[in-house]
């Protein structure tokens, strides 16, 4: 007999139970005698099954519905229990990691197997408002750090029998269950195989969130900063990635849901835009690249024109500048990188603190701070009304997982501004879009459908045509590359 498997004694299949769990205080068992004095012991974890459903569906049945003449596991399992989820087991180390799931073990003396009954019961949070991509019109719901409420929330709004939903469980010791959503004949099949194959093979001790996974699937080719898989807590716009042919993965016990493939166009994109007008949302996406190059590139452009090409700048700019600085004893790249950081600085001070007085934090002491050193000539008021407008435009993107790059990089423009001026500022861009074209998520080009141009798919891209105009099946990569 393998030594993972039952034993036909039920009081050393107890003891075995309780000396593997080092016979911890959460771990219960519940001793019974049925009818035919047969001996029954139930085992499950407290806190993790639903007690009501345990007293009501299980202790109940087995005391007051156990027939007299015939006693067995599948009596039990077809006319005793009441619960929807009964299976048969036959090894500890699979009824062991039921249990760590929310189920519970009936075992009954003189059978080497056991039932296991499906009954979660901890306690969860309810479906709140997105806190990280806020609307002003659209669903208002987020998902959870239940497995089985955020695939309830994408297949209320995705009615179409094509949808498939594969559960695997990922990390050696935390054994987190990962489900894989995709919608059959749109998604590309390689590419589910690809991700599943990943994950089966992972050598990932623990699951805790979406980016165990992210840095699991992501190239191992490529070195990049940039985000290429995509990660949200909006129901409505993982269903709209199914339905586009991409392929999500739900980890449980976090709220964000991860996706691939994802290109450029996905984090500067908004659930939003779907919700306006074709016309106003396609502002509103110009407005963003605005934004972005305006966070990735004023500090440095101001850097290079104020150090190397005063000559390009009109005269009464210039002059105003020059009066600004007068008194400043830093270089204006030192006077970016100090004021950039001291934003910084307050902006992950704001994130960390209370959520009642983080925002008060941040707003009061970049305006206090500003102003001080103002005053205290270590700054020019140009440089904090550069440092002010960058900052805010790193707020119009709406994915988190992008402004961090953009932020990291606008200190490399910076430093190559200093050096070369606006000739290292060039440079910079240049080696971003190369860098941003070698990309690839899964096989589908970083930059497209711009880079390679699509025609067909530019319905979506930067412009929000109409839905009407919109193809039917039409997705914004083509999957079958």
């Amino acid at each position: 007999m393998a030594s993972s498997e039952f034993s036909p004694l039920l009081h050393a299949n107890i003891e075995r139970m309780k000396l593997i769990m080092g016979f911890s205080s959460d771990f219960i068992v519940r001793e019974l005698v049925i009818s035919n004095n047969r001996k029954t012991a139930i085992f499950y974890l407290d806190g993790m099954v639903d007690k009501n459903e345990l007293q009501s569906g299980v202790i109940t049945a087995l005391l007051d519905r156990t027939p007299l003449d015939s006693v067995n596991l599948n009596v039990l399992r077809e006319h005793v229990l009441d619960a929807g989820e009964v299976t048969p087991i036959h090894t500890v180390d699979a009824a062991l990691e039921q249990i760590f799931s929310g189920s519970l073990l009936i075992m009954l003396d003189g059978e080497p197997e056991g039932l296991v009954v499906a009954m979660p019961g901890w306690e969860d949070r309810s479906i709140t408002e997105s806190k990280t991509q806020s609307v002003v019109r659209g669903p208002q719901d987020s998902f959870t750090e239940t497995l089985r409420t955020n695939t309830t929330l994408v297949r209320r709004r995705v009615k179409d029998k094509r949808i498939r939903l594969i559960t695997l469980k990922v990390g050696k010791m935390t054994k987190t269950d990962v489900a894989v959503m995709y919608m059959d004949g749109l998604a590309n099949d390689k590419l589910v195989r690809q991700l599943i194959r990943r994950l089966q093979t992972s050598k990932q001790d623990r699951v805790l969130e979406g980016e165990y996974l992210e840095e699991i699937l992501h190239e191992k080719k490529q070195w990049t900063i940039f985000p290429t898989i995509y990660n949200t807590d909006r129901p409505d716009t993982i269903a709209a990635g199914i339905m586009e042919g991409k392929v999500a993965l739900f980890v449980d016990g976090t709220p964000f849901v991860i996706m691939t493939p994802a290109i450029f166009i996905d984090f500067i994109q908004s659930a939003e835009d779907y919700y306006q007008q074709p016309l106003y949302s396609t502002l509103i996406r110009l407005l963003r690249y605005v934004a972005l190059a305006i966070c990735l590139l004023v500090p440095s452009a101001y850097i290079a024109l104020t150090t190397f090409h005063q000559d390009m700048l009109p005269t009464q700019l210039l002059l105003s500048l020059a009066a600004q600085r007068e008194g400043v004893p830093l270089p204006a790249f030192i006077e970016a990188l100090l004021m950039e950081g001291t934003f910084e600085i307050l902006r992950e001070a704001g994130i960390r603190m209370p959520r009642t007085i983080g925002q008060a934090v941040s707003i009061v002491g970049t305006i206090v701070i500003g102003q001080a050193a103002v005053e205290a000539s270590i700054v020019s008021a140009a440089m904090v009304i550069i440092v002010a407008i960058t900052a805010i435009s790193s707020f119009v993107i709406p994915a988190y997982s992008m402004s961090i790059p953009i932020r990291i990089i606008r200190f490399l423009f910076m430093a190559l501004s200093a050096s070369f001026g606006i000739y290292g500022l060039m440079i910079g861009i240049i080696i971003l879009v190369v860098h941003l074209s070698h990309l690839q998520s899964f096989g589908i080009p970083y930059l497209s459908p711009a880079a390679p141009f699509q025609a067909n798919n530019q319905n979506d891209a930067i412009f929000r045509m109409p839905f009407w105009r919109s193809t039917q099946g039409q997705t914004k990569q083509d999957n079958s590359s």
